[in-house]
């Protein structure tokens, strides 16, 4: 009886195995291709000019920029600035303390607000918050130690 109930099940699932494979189109060798990738697309996408001019309006749709531009202030010795869509990422040889401490000291003078209770200092990582941007956005800054003498920072601006 044993040996009936285990043909019986390899047969339910050979079954249940080939409905599958008809419901997923079937074990055809052939293929789907898909389309090539700029399918439908112009070949030469629109690249920004060099001169910085801006010729297309879906450009402001998506900000991209490398090499030290940002909104944000930053120390003197912010190297691999990257601003992408509002948020600045960057590195720094200050400490923890001292990048916390230079964006007290700059935001403080300003007029803006530190959120204390979302101040977190956690091994190597600090985040901290600070109201007053004349967007009515709170400023975020976030930094990690990269365990080589840099810190990683990352500014933005978020919805109270």
């Amino acid at each position: 009886m044993k040996k009936f109930n285990v043909l019986i099940a390899i047969a339910v699932l050979l079954l249940a195995s080939l409905a599958c494979q008809a419901l997923a189109g079937g074990g055809d060798s052939d293929a789907v291709e898909l389309p090539p990738p700029l399918d439908g697309m112009d070949e030469n996408p629109a690249v920004p000019p060099a001169d910085g001019s801006d010729d297309d309006e879906s450009a402001d749709d998506f900000e991209f920029s490398f090499g030290g531009e940002s909104d944000f202030p930053l120390p003197d010795d912010s190297k691999n600035v990257m601003s992408v869509s509002g948020t600045v990422n960057y590195q720094t040889s200050l400490s923890l303390d001292e990048v916390m401490e230079f964006y007290r000291g700059v935001y403080g003078d300003m007029g803006y607000t530190e959120r204390q209770l979302l101040t977190v200092v956690s091994e190597g990582v600090f985040s901290m918050v600070f109201d007053g941007d004349p967007s009515g956005q709170a400023v975020v800054i976030q930094g990690v130690d990269l365990g080589d003498g840099t810190m990683n920072v990352n500014l933005r601006l978020e919805d109270t």
